[in-house]
């Protein structure tokens, strides 16, 4: 692919207006997907991604404390954050589309059906809140839609920047990002369990962290009065099954597809870390502004540590199991122990460390992982063997 014509750095701006202003007056024409695309523009532009990604990261967040909180969320502080990032992932994807810079087609394409599909998601769960009142889960089919279409869109961008970003550490930097971005999404609907359980255990011990009008909503849906088993059915509505095969199995085959783009040799702990990171910095700040908040997915980072050390035992069907393994082994190990904090360091505090798991699953996670691990590799020579005939 060409190099296009670049603009002098000493012409190139700082503040994002401006780098706003001269790419329209520069480069809004119309093009093809895969184009040659300056290098400020590809920074810029990717930059614009990872800022819009970030508004609906903050937003989701505030949001999955805010509806263990309030019952009442029209015009919501948390969606109107999220709605920043929205605009933003609009005005992009129609750039793209129009001129042709910063993608290529199957990343263009991605990027369009994921936005499509959570413009859809969105009025769908709207029009859901207003039939079925309350929606107890973060997954239902509504929100799993919207999970869907942000993942979509963010495997467009994802391969675009993949694809056009020239070498170094910049390009591994927002590499990084967009995996910690794609990991978070993907790990958002088992926030349920994790805001559940202490909303359980204070409701348990008389400090209910929900408003009466939505406790009262929530047994009311059940035609239960508000008890245990009504607040149960609000904060734990989930089986224990899914938290540790969606935290531990999916997250270990998001972390490898992470570790074999990054390259380097802790990458996949350094995707896991930057997610635990965010939700640690996140817990006193929903804290301080008296929401209610969540266990944090420690045991992420020894699931990133497996996958990485897996990677240098050798490759194939030998990496693959020894990362079954390892994942498996350190996941669930490190998520016992983290259960195991308030006994050993609480004792008998009504609160929990981690929400339940059903610890059978292990065996699940281990196949599964090995399965797909291991027709990852020849799965991925046969992809390209066909682009490269193609």
């Amino acid at each position: 692919m060409a190099k296009a014509v670049d603009v002098p750095v000493d012409v190139i701006p700082r503040s994002p207006l401006a780098k706003t202003r001269l790419f329209f007056t520069r480069h809004w024409h119309r093009g093809v997907p895969g184009q040659p695309t300056p290098d400020w523009v590809l920074r810029f532009c990717y930059g614009m991604w990872l800022a819009a990604f970030a508004f609906k990261l903050v937003g989701s967040s505030w949001d999955m404390s805010w509806h263990f909180m309030w019952l009442r969320d029209d015009l919501a502080p948390p969606h109107l954050i999220n709605t920043v990032g929205t605009v933003i992932i609009v005005v992009l994807v129609a750039i793209h589309s129009y001129t042709g810079l910063g993608c290529d087609r199957r990343s263009l394409r991605l990027m369009q059906i994921g936005l499509l599909t959570f413009l859809v998601a969105a009025p769908l769960d709207v029009i859901n809140h207003r039939v079925n009142g309350l929606d107890l889960t973060a997954w239902s089919p509504s929100h799993m839609m919207l999970y869907l279409g942000t993942g979509i869109m963010q495997a467009g961008v994802l391969l675009g920047w993949l694809r056009l970003s020239p070498p170094g550490r910049f390009r591994t930097g927002v590499l990084l990002a967009l995996w910690a971005f794609f990991l978070e999404n993907t790990f958002f609907p088992n926030g349920q369990q994790e805001y559940g359980i202490l909303g359980l255990r204070a409701w348990e011990r008389g400090e209910p962290e929900a408003e009466k009008s939505l406790l009262d909503f929530a047994a009311n849906q059940i035609g239960h009065p508000v008890d245990r088993t009504a607040v149960l059915h609000f904060t734990m509505p989930i089986p224990e099954w899914v938290y540790p095969l969606w935290g531990i199995g999916v997250m270990a085959l998001i972390l490898v597809l992470a570790r074999r783009t990054l390259s380097f040799r802790w990458a996949a702990t350094s995707v896991a870390l930057a997610y635990v990171a965010y939700r640690v910095v996140m817990w006193p700040l929903l804290l301080g502004m008296g929401f209610p908040v969540s266990t944090v997915p420690f045991y992420l980072l020894f699931v990133g540590l497996a996958v990485d050390m897996a990677f240098a035992l050798g490759s194939g069907f030998l990496q693959a199991g020894a990362g079954a393994l390892l994942v498996t082994a350190f996941g669930y190990g490190a998520f016992w122990l983290q259960s195991q904090f308030r006994p050993w360091v609480l004792g008998d505090a009504h609160t929990e460390s981690a929400p339940p798991a059903a610890y059978w699953t292990a065996l699940v996670v281990l196949a599964v992982v090995f399965a797909l691990w291991a027709a990852a590799g020849p799965v991925t020579r046969r992809w390209s063997a066909r682009r490269v005939v193609a």
